[in-house]
C-alpha cells in the first residue's frame, strides 16, 4: 500500500518528537477500578443511526446535555463537511473509569482511558472499521498541555495508553492517538461507564452468546450455562468488564469477547424494532450524551446528523471490528503490559490511511470468542444464468460494485464483522 495521503498534524508533531521538544512531566497513579467499556465506543453510533428519527423528537432536550472541549489545534468554526473529508473521517472514543458523580466513593481526582476505539468511515460511507486499542499496549507519548492550562506534561516513552485521560484529558488521549496511527482525527468523545448501565437499559439490551458458564467474581458476572442471555443495566457493564471469566483471562481476550457485544449491539441498533420505537430512539441517544463529553467539532447537531447519515446504511458485513496488533509476556518496559505487533499495525494502518477496504482472514477470532454454532444460516443465491455477449444491456440492472473484486485479505489481525454472530469463550 504505497498510494498513501500525506500525514499532516500526526506527522508534525511526531517530527518534533524526534527533534527532542520535551517538557516536564509525572506519572498517573495506579487505579483499581479497571472498567473495560467498550460498549461506550459505539455511543456515536447509536445516536448515528437513529439520527433520522432525532429530528422528530425532542432533540433540544438531548443537545442541551452535552459538555464539550476543545481539542488540541482544533479551531473555532462552521461544522465541519464530514462529505469533503478526503480519505473519509475518523472519530475516537475514551471509555473514562472516573467515578466522579458516577455513584461511587473513593478517589475522584484522576481517570484512566480503559476502552480506546477508533472509528474510520470510508469516503465514500461504503463501509467502517472500529480499531480497539488495549488499554495496556506502550506506547511513546507526545507532550500534552495540562487540563487546567497551566503548562504541560512531557513527551514520554513507556507508558500505557491508559495514562491519556489523566496526563491532559481527551485532547491529549486524541493527540496520542493521531500519533500512534499517523490519523488525523476530526471528533471524538469521552463517556463513562454509567452511560453502558443506561444506554444497554434504553435499547432494551443485549442478546449475548457464551459457549459455556461465564463466573467472575471480579466483575460478579455469573452466566450460569452456555446460552444466549439478554444483557442489560449492570449486568451488561460486568460482562464488558470481565477479564477472569472469559478467553485466557487476558486484556486483548477481553478486547475479542466485547466485540461479540458489540456487533450483536449493532445489530440490535440496526434492527425495526428499535429504529422503529422512537422511544428507544431517544432513550439511547439522550442517555449517551448525559454521560459524554464531545469535541467541539462533534457538539454540533447537523455533524451529529450528517455522520448518522452515512453511518445508517452501511451493511453490516462491512462494519469491521478489530484489535490493534498487540501481544504481552514481553519483557523490560513491556512487563505486564502489551507490546504492538509494530508489522501488523503497519498493514492495518495501511490500509485505514489509504481508505482501502479490506477483509480478515479465516483465523481473525482470538481467544476470546467463537464462531456460535446457532447462527442463522444465510441461504446462498443460485448462480446467475449465462448471459448472450450479443444481448444489449439492461439500464434497470443493478451496477457492479467495483471494489468487490479489489479486497485483499488482511492476514493476522484479529476481529469481526458486524454480520458475524459469535459466542464470548468462558475461561
Amino acid at each position: 500500500m504505497s498510494d498513501l495521503r500525506p500525514r499532516t498534524r500526526a506527522a508534525r508533531r511526531a517530527a518534533e518528537r524526534r527533534a527532542g521538544i520535551a517538557r516536564h512531566g509525572r506519572l498517573p497513579r495506579s487505579r483499581p477500578w479497571k472498567s473495560i467499556l467498550a460498549v461506550l465506543a459505539t455511543c456515536l453510533a447509536v445516536v448515528s443511526v437513529s439520527g433520522a428519527s432525532l429530528a422528530a423528537i425532542a432533540v433540544r432536550g438531548i443537545t442541551d446535555n452535552i459538555e464539550t472541549v476543545q481539542l488540541i489545534e482544533e479551531t473555532p468554526g462552521p461544522p465541519p463537511n464530514i462529505a469533503a473529508m478526503d480519505g473519509g473521517f475518523n472519530i475516537f472514543i475514551a471509555g473514562s473509569d472516573t467515578r466522579k458523580d458516577q455513584g461511587y466513593a473513593g478517589d475522584t481526582d484522576t481517570a484512566l482511558n480503559d476502552v480506546n476505539l477508533l472509528l474510520h468511515v470510508s469516503q465514500d460511507h461504503s463501509n467502517a472499521v472500529a480499531v480497539s486499542i488495549p488499554r495496556d499496549l506502550v506506547i511513546p507519548f507526545p507532550a500534552c498541555p495540562k487540563e487546567d492550562g497551566n503548562g504541560s506534561y512531557s513527551a514520554a516513552s513507556g507508558l500505557p495508553i491508559n495514562s491519556a485521560l489523566s496526563r491532559g484529558g481527551l485532547p491529549c488521549a486524541v493527540l496520542a492517538v493521531e500519533e500512534l496511527t499517523g490519523l488525523d482525527i476530526q471528533f471524538a468523545g469521552m463517556i463513562t461507564f454509567q452511560g453502558v448501565i443506561e444506554m444497554s437499559n434504553a435499547v432494551g439490551g443485549v442478546p449475548v452468546c457464551v459457549n459455556d458458564a461465564i463466573r467472575d467474581p471480579y466483575t460478579g458476572l455469573d452466566l450460569p450455562e452456555a446460552g444466549t442471555y439478554n444483557l442489560a443495566g449492570a449486568e451488561a457493564l460486568a460482562f464488558l468488564r470481565s477479564r477472569h471469566g472469559v478467553g485466557d483471562g487476558s486484556d486483548l481476550g477481553r478486547i475479542s469477547s466485547q466485540q461479540v457485544y458489540l456487533s450483536s449491539l449493532v445489530r440490535t441498533l440496526k434492527s425495526g424494532e428499535t429504529l422503529g420505537d422512537l422511544g428507544k430512539v431517544y432513550g439511547i441517544a439522550s442517555a449517551a450524551t448525559r454521560n459524554m463529553t464531545l469535541s467541539s467539532s462533534l457538539g454540533s447537531l447537523d455533524t451529529m446528523a450528517a455522520i448518522a447519515m452515512a453511518l445508517k446504511d452501511i451493511p453490516l458485513e462491512k462494519v469491521t471490528f478489530v484489535q490493534y496488533p498487540g501481544t504481552t509476556g514481553l519483557g523490560g518496559m513491556y512487563e505486564g503490559k502489551v507490546a504492538p505487533i509494530t508489522a501488523q499495525a503497519d498493514a492495518l494502518f495501511d490500509y485505514i490511511r489509504s481508505d482501502q477496504p479490506f477483509a480478515l482472514d479465516e483465523n481473525a477470532l482470538r481467544a476470546g470468542a467463537v464462531a456460535d454454532p446457532n447462527a442463522p444460516v444465510t441461504e446462498t443465491p443460485p448462480p446467475a444464468a449465462p448471459t448472450d455477449p450479443s444481448a444489449p444491456a439492461d439500464p434497470s440492472a443493478p451496477a457492479a460494485d467495483p471494489n468487490a473484486a479489489g479486497v485483499q485479505t488482511l492476514s493476522g489481525v484479529k476481529g469481526q464483522t458486524a454480520a458475524d454472530y459469535t459466542c464470548s469463550q468462558a475461561n
